[in-house]
């Protein structure tokens, strides 16, 4: 394991088996914690997270290169969001094929009609990276995706780097273990939705989560909640039913659910189709968009970070366009763009499917979906190009070039599955907030990072979506 855990360490059987039994009452112990499975709507039997043993090493620069440019991607997310005409114009093939996101852009083009009621604009982002590996060893950091709606694990990720220097001091690891850094983005995301809630005015208003029906992964929420308690902001958790059933706008356009004033309205549900499972929720998603409440995103925001947005910014000059006169923001952004390829109709797409088809092991296939586990890969993307490429339904994805990160050493801890060493592959997130009003950039801010490691047999998945694990960077 480069930079990190012996060879020999990690193949001493009983060593590992003593290390994971306490790992697993470590995590206990911090709240590295979620429902299980059969139960994800009670806390009356709770499991681990699922986490590696060890952390993983991951270059110091690129590190640091990521929490660098996360100001920029904050500022970049919400001028785009501000900016109608692109909107339109990124996402014009899109929406003919793509129901969901033509509904949304729909929600959007009303609230532009009508004129946005809130000059108040909460961000809570999450930009995704993995790390290209080079011929000469060295690695670049190349982004993934940006996560402008209900981007998760702040509040886990707080807790697990006392579990992997517990690890490590039992390992007899006590230099390493002090290179695991602190990370609390629970407490800047709280921060960000305190100061939204501050700035719209009225004590007695709420934060309202609005959460999805199904909860396993309850207390990651639950730590930002914790923090935003903690300034005596009143919190609840709604769902969509909720909404339909007691919200109502008043005279001013207010926001109310279940007779109780709503300032901030945090989205933890409604990035995916199967999130909207009538039109009343539509309806509803429609109510809180017109409303007096900050919402974290408002529909323009859930808008900026689609699939097909961020293909056309790797697109020459439309950088630029958002950064007139500032060419070092430019280059601090494109140094992390990965390869990124329009499938619309006409040459460009046409030659992006027969490149695809040529070698599709190089590429990733994306539709417009959040939430992991939705990507195509190797001969699927043959299939499903095959099916598409004459007819404008493949302008409801891109494609993208594959990361090859250097697979590292590690155990994956998970409930009920078996303690066996594999090859891992790791993506880092850096966590963003920032909160405007009108023109004025009240707080911009990169508060926290994730990593989150899988099997490097799986191709495609996050943490709650069963794939990927919880870990921690170690900083070379």
């Amino acid at each position: 394991m480069a930079q990190g855990i012996p060879d020999e360490v990690l193949m001493n059987s009983a060593l590992m088996k003593e290390l994971a039994e306490a790992a697993k009452d470590a995590a206990a112990l911090h709240g590295v914690l979620m429902r299980i499975q059969e139960t994800p709507n009670s806390t009356e039997l709770v499991t681990y997270a699922p986490f590696t043993l060890f952390p993983t090493p991951v270059p110091k620069a690129v590190f640091l290169q990521a929490l660098a440019v996360q100001t920029h991607y904050n500022t970049l997310v919400d001028k785009i969001s501000q900016d109608p005409e692109f909107l339109q114009e990124a996402l014009a093939s899109t929406i003919e094929v793509d129901d969901f996101t033509a509904r949304l852009f729909k929600i959007h083009q009303q609230i532009l009609k009508e004129g946005r009621s809130q000059s108040i604009v909460l961000g809570l982002n999450r930009s995704d990276y993995m790390l290209d590996q080079k011929d000469d060893g060295s690695s670049s950091l190349k982004q993934i995706e940006i996560n402008t709606f209900a981007a998760s694990f702040g509040g886990l990720s707080s807790r697990t780097p006392d579990v992997h220097r517990r690890i490590l001091q039992m390992a007899g690891r006590l230099e390493e273990s002090q290179r695991i850094l602190d990370n609390n983005p629970a407490a800047g995301l709280a921060r960000a939705v305190a100061k939204a809630w501050e700035l719209y005015g009225s004590e007695r208003a709420i934060v309202m989560f609005l959460v999805e029906e199904n909860q396993r992964n309850i207390f990651d929420q639950r730590y930002i909640e914790s923090e935003l308690w903690k300034r005596n902001i009143t919190t609840k958790r709604k769902r969509f039913d909720d909404v339909c059933k007691t919200g109502y706008l008043d005279q001013d356009k207010r926001l109310f659910v279940d007779g109780q004033e709503v300032a901030v309205v945090y989205f933890r549900n409604g990035y995916m189709p199967q999130n909207y499972l009538s039109e009343q929720t539509w309806d509803a998603r429609l109510l809180m968009e017109r409303s007096l409440a900050v919402k974290c995103p408002d529909i323009s925001t859930h808008l900026a970070g689609t699939k097909k947005v961020q293909q056309v910014l790797a697109r020459p000059g439309v950088l630029e366009r958002f950064f007139p006169n500032q060419p070092q923001v430019v280059e601090q952004i494109k140094a992390t763009f990965a390869g990124l390829y329009t499938l619309d109709m006409g040459p460009d797409g046409d030659k992006t499917v027969e490149m695809a088809l040529a070698d599709p092991d190089r590429y990733v296939l994306k539709p417009q979906r959040e939430g992991g586990g939705n990507n195509i890969y190797g001969s699927e993307i043959c299939q499903v190009l095959q099916r598409v490429k004459g007819t404008a339904e493949r302008t409801a994805y891109i494609l993208m070039d594959k990361i090859h990160p250097a697979p590292v050493k590690n155990y994956l801890l998970r409930r009920d599955a078996p303690l066996q060493i594999r090859n891992c592959l790791s993506e880092l997130g850096v966590f963003g907030t920032y909160v405007r009003q009108g023109e004025d950039m009240v707080m911009n801010e990169c508060v926290g990072h994730l990593l989150r490691t899988k099997n490097s047999e799986d191709s495609d998945g996050g943490v709650a979506a069963g794939v990927a694990v919880l870990d921690n960077p170690l900083l070379y």
